[in-house]
């Protein structure tokens, strides 16, 4: 089991008839990355394995990444920790786990009432949002790299259908990031469980309703089988970002073609993640409505209204109290209304 990077250096040193001397030194990484997803768990988990075999593909096998299931290392909400402090090289996540440590990380992970993947990697990219990631993560000793991005996620399984705003007073429910800080001014009382601990919860009743992923991701947890009234659009989450955190004091201990290694491998694994998960989403539902007898629901605009202003009120929060948050906030805010010149006149309603 491996909790540290092991470096292995090895000097090739060739002398050359033609030009005298050569030296090439190549080092090689061992990098164990514990994720906070199982590797059974479609997209959020398949992803990080998929990048861990594609980083020893582009290396040539230079570079060495293991996959650990959550629990195998160490609890899968404690992934940031160790990455931080250097007990384990790597971490697969999304920033929006880590709002208690850094609450404008979570603005990273998902947004509510956010922007839809297009949008959001063109403001991380080209509007400031990658150099502030990095600054944050930075002071913990992580380098972060986004290295996957979903289309909208559900908004909730339910035993009852939820009719109007009282309905959701004293609800226990598993929320993630942001959006639980909304959830939280609606009356609900939220919890943040990882992936793996969320049907036990909900079949034992010590949660009356959760949230946690798209429909073919949702199907494998089979949360069905207890909620059968399934809520949409994903308001808390229109897009979400996932990122591979290295340590950083291994991060800069790489040459520049390592690091471009891992990076373009994450820039692949972009395309690849939100392509699928556009392409198996209908067939998800599909069975969920004809196999499995749930009811999808559609919000009414009153409880949407609702909820945006909790968040509102929740960004005005936050902003006041967390400089950083504020920062970011007012980053991608001002983006927003500009693309909005854009894809007013751009896209199809």
């Amino acid at each position: 089991m491996k909790f540290r990077h092991l470096l292995a250096s090895t000097i090739m040193a060739a002398g050359l008839a033609t030009t005298g001397t050569a030296g090439v030194q190549a080092q090689s990484i061992e990098m164990a990355m514990a994720s906070t997803y199982p590797g059974s768990l479609t997209q959020l988990g398949t992803l990080g394995i998929r990048i861990a075999d594609q980083v020893g593909l582009v290396s040539g096998g230079d570079i060495e990444l293991t996959f650990y299931e959550p629990g195998e290392l160490m609890p899968a909400l404690e992934v940031f920790d160790a990455v931080s402090t250097g007990a384990v090289d790597a971490g697969w996540s999304t920033p929006g786990y880590w709002i208690g440590i850094e609450p404008a990380l979570a603005l990273f992970g998902a947004v509510p009432f956010g922007p839809e993947s297009g949008e959001y990697l063109a403001w991380y990219y080209f509007g400031g949002g990658q150099e502030m990631f990095e600054e944050i993560y930075h002071r913990y000793n992580i380098h972060s790299v986004i290295c996957g991005i979903i289309a909208p996620e559900a908004s909730g399984w339910f035993r009852e259908p939820i009719e109007s705003v009282e309905d959701l007073n004293g609800l226990v429910m598993r929320f993630f990031g942001l959006g639980a800080r909304v959830m939280e001014r609606m009356g609900v009382s939220t919890q943040l469980l990882a992936g793996g601990d969320i049907f036990p919860a909900l079949e034992l009743g010590t949660i009356d309703a959760t949230e946690f992923s798209m429909p073919a991701i949702d199907l494998n947890l089979g949360f069905y089988q207890v909620a059968s009234h399934y809520y949409f659009p994903g308001w808390h989450q229109q897009s979400t970002l996932f990122d591979l955190m290295i340590n950083l004091d291994l991060w800069n201990s790489m040459n520049e073609t390592q690091q471009a290694q891992i990076e373009s491998v994450c820039g692949d694994s972009i395309r690849y993640g939100l392509a699928e998960g556009e392409a198996i989403q209908f067939a998800a539902l599909q069975t969920l409505q004809e196999e499995h007898g749930v009811t999808i629901h559609e919000w009414p605009p009153e409880i949407l209204d609702a909820l945006e202003a909790a968040w509102q009120e929740e960004v005005a929060a936050l902003s006041e109290s967390d400089e950083d948050f504020a920062m970011v906030w007012e980053s991608l805010a001002a983006f927003r209304e500009n693309y909005a010149i854009w894809r007013d006149i751009g896209y199809l309603d």
